[in-house]
């Protein structure tokens, strides 16, 4: 669980986004910060009994700064209002299919996959795809998979098949993706529940034939 002092703490960030508020508060981020980590840690234990692939990787290898690069952005808020954590073979960097959770009040979620792979690690997944759709399709359609995550998010799409598919192909509904992402809401409630860690490593183990098969793209 998270203590429900960071989550106070984001929310009054979200109010406050300002360097002056946040020095002046300081020492609540460094305890949220640490309380986030101890949560990401606790994660990663039980995940690594599930998932062999995440051995060697540790909590501060997974969580984001909460600094903002705003130099080609137009906000200018200086600070995230969220605690993020991708979690993959490759930790944070997500060079790989892997799980994210974000820690943020009012809009908190787990999710899953690839997202906007560059143009070789694209063509790899889409050929996987379209090599293997019937196993692709079996995970995706999974009653456990369809029940936490529904289908995966279909807003980054290409209006045209790719170069090399056909209109017609079975899998083309995905071969049109530029990222394969799955995801599934949590509560503020459920944020602060002792529930949370087993809630998910829960959601993990469902999204990790998803992750199994674009790792297995991204790998061959």
């Amino acid at each position: 669980m998270l203590q429900a002092t960071t989550i106070k703490f984001l929310k009054d960030l979200k109010r406050n986004n300002n360097r002056e508020w946040f020095e002046k508060n300081r020492k609540t981020y460094e305890a949220a910060k640490a309380d986030y980590l101890e949560f990401v840690t606790e994660v990663l234990t039980e995940l690594k009994k599930k998932d062999t692939t995440l051995e060697g990787i540790e909590a501060k290898q997974c969580t984001f700064r909460i600094n903002r690069d705003v130099r080609f952005s137009k906000n200018k808020d200086p600070y995230k209002t969220n605690m993020g954590a991708g979690i993959s073979k490759g930790g944070k960097k997500m060079l790989y299919a892997g799980y994210y959770f974000h820690c943020e009040p009012g809009n908190a979620f787990i999710a899953g996959g690839v997202w906007m792979p560059m143009a070789p690690e694209l063509k790899k997944i889409r050929q996987e795809i379209d090599y293997s759709f019937e196993a692709f399709n079996k995970i995706i359609t999974n009653k456990k998979f369809v029940a936490q995550f529904g289908e995966l998010e279909k807003t980054d799409a290409l209006v045209r098949p790719p170069k090399g598919y056909e209109e017609t192909n079975p899998a083309i509904g995905f071969l049109k993706l530029k990222s394969f992402i799955a995801s599934s809401t949590f509560t503020d409630d459920d944020l602060t529940s002792k529930d949370l860690v087993k809630k998910v490593v829960a959601a993990c183990e469902t999204l990790k034939p998803l992750n199994d098969f674009l790792n297995t793209a991204l790998e061959g």
